[in-house]
């Protein structure tokens, strides 16, 4: 749900819908979990009535999210490109950047992909109702709704799925709370460059966000808790920073800020590692579920200590009737998880059966070189007692990256010894994130390296990079022909 102003709602609520027949499932939410959720509804003989508090529909994904920070990033990349391209005989040259010209075109896709996926639903699908307001719950099958008018509504329900997504946590730093500093929303929103800008965050939003204000004329400072990417394997983060500090990307690690201040137009950081000066500051730590506000406990849902909704792998929460999915729930926050997760909720609501299975699981942050994983970890798989050994091929290696003269980054396949069975990838590559579905799909087929070395791929593509890392287990990869299998 997001936090803007209440609008007047142009759909009619349940009371008013004429009939009663059919399972009334409650939704409270609007996001990609939520709208997943009602379209299966529907499709098996439900009825839906979505909540939402906002006045627009449509979650993170497409209003705040990854609709317009893509589009932000793949307009700095070309600016950026036009600058520092690789080839010799081809003029180099600043462009001029329109900031506000391009946040326009960026606001207007977002409409059109909100109007085309989301109003546009609801128009189509009579069974889903709109009821703008705040819900609670004071049951386990009853909602209180405050409506945006100060009224309220009950509405009682069969089943329920909480679909509420997840905010950006503040932390508790000195001086911080009483300063003009952006969240992610406000940094993708800007219609201003900032002339510094200082990002607290070391994780996807902070690094997608510090490189696309580079590339968009931006100074950049990135203060990293840890490291750059603590959570994933260390090579992916170090080879990241690398190229940050390439493109004159400041990162500082180990730098744990303590006290903020603004002077009316600049922030002053006080760190482990010194003081930074900037007139922008961007706070992308982490983020906290939605979830304070619904009075769960009315409801029997347990949560765990950050206030996500503890959920089985059939969405299921600690109260019979009542689900959870999306980034409100105790699942990755991914948009395509929670699509997943919604769908699956609403089958099993509906009489179904259906399992969300992770255990392959991609993953993809739009950096230059993008960094991609899915399944393990070399040292993740030896903490679950799994005998692993992995393979690194450098992309000066790769055809493709060398022809592109883009040879920043790796690509590294994780096994199980003996059987040599594929159980992670990790890539560090200009095209990482259009490499690792075809990994995720050897894991799940069960392949082995073997298997994915001995596969025919279109010659001078970055999906070539997993056949000739595979190839690494068994041979000197430096030592074929340029397309040799």
């Amino acid at each position: 749900m997001l936090d803007n102003e209440h609008s007047a709602c142009d759909h009619c609520t349940p009371e008013d819908s004429g009939h009663d027949d059919g399972l009334h499932l409650a939704i409270i939410g609007s996001g990609s979990a939520a709208f997943a959720a009602a379209l299966k509804a529907v499709e098996r003989g439900a009825r839906v009535s979505l909540i939402e508090r906002g006045g627009v529909i449509g979650g993170s994904c497409v209003n705040i999210g990854c609709v317009p920070s893509k589009i932000m990033i793949r307009a700095a990349q070309l600016a950026w490109q036009q600058r520092h391209h690789p080839f010799e005989g081809l003029e180099r040259h600043s462009p001029t950047i329109d900031r506000a010209r391009l946040l326009d075109q960026q606001t207007r896709r977002v409409e059109e992909l909100r109007q085309a996926k989301y109003e546009q639903i609801l128009d189509d699908h009579p069974d889903i109702r709109l009821i703008r307001g705040t819900a609670r719950f004071v049951g386990n099958n009853r909602l209180t709704i405050g409506l945006g008018d100060g009224g309220e509504q009950t509405l009682d329900f069969d089943r329920a799925l909480i679909a509420t997504g997840a905010h950006p946590v503040i932390p508790p730093i000195e001086g911080l709370r009483g300063t003009p500093f952006w969240t992610s929303t406000d940094a993708l929103m800007s219609p201003q460059p900032p002339r510094h800008l200082a990002i607290i965050g070391s994780s996807v939003i902070a690094v997608e966000l510090a490189q696309a204000w580079r590339r968009l004329g931006a100074e950049v400072t990135l203060l990293a808790r840890h490291r750059l990417l603590y959570r994933e394997d260390p090579a992916l983060g170090a080879g990241l920073s690398r190229a940050f500090e390439k493109e004159g990307i400041q990162v500082i690690e180990d730098a744990g800020v303590h006290t903020v201040e603004h002077d009316g137009k600049r922030f002053r950081l006080h760190s482990t590692k010194g003081r930074i000066d900037a007139d922008r500051l961007l706070v992308a730590a982490s983020r906290r579920p939605n979830t304070a506000s619904l009075q769960l406990e009315a409801a029997g849902v347990e949560v765990a200590d950050n206030g996500a909704i503890i959920v089985d792998d059939r969405l299921r929460t600690s109260s019979p009737n009542i689900y959870a999915a999306g980034d409100c729930a105790r699942l990755p926050q991914f948009v395509y998880v929670a699509a997943a997760a919604g769908t699956r909720a609403a089958i099993n609501i509906t009489g179904g059966d259906a399992q969300l299975d992770l255990t392959v699981l991609p993953a993809v942050i739009f950096t230059d070189p993008q960094v991609a994983t899915v399944g393990l970890t070399e040292s993740a798989a030896e903490a679950q007692g799994l005998a692993a050994e992995s393979r690194t091929l450098t992309l000066d290696n790769l055809p493709r990256a060398l022809v592109n003269f883009e040879t920043e980054g790796f690509v590294r396949l994780v096994v199980e010894r003996g059987s040599k069975r594929l159980v992670g990838a990790q890539i560090l590559a200009a095209e990482a994130g259009e490499m690792i579905q075809s990994a995720a799909f050897a894991i799940r087929a069960g392949m082995t390296v073997d298997d994915l070395a001995d596969q025919l791929c279109p010659y001078l593509t970055f999906a070539e990079g997993l056949r000739l890392c595979a190839q690494t287990f068994s041979k000197d990869v430096s030592q074929l022909s340029c397309c040799a299998g």
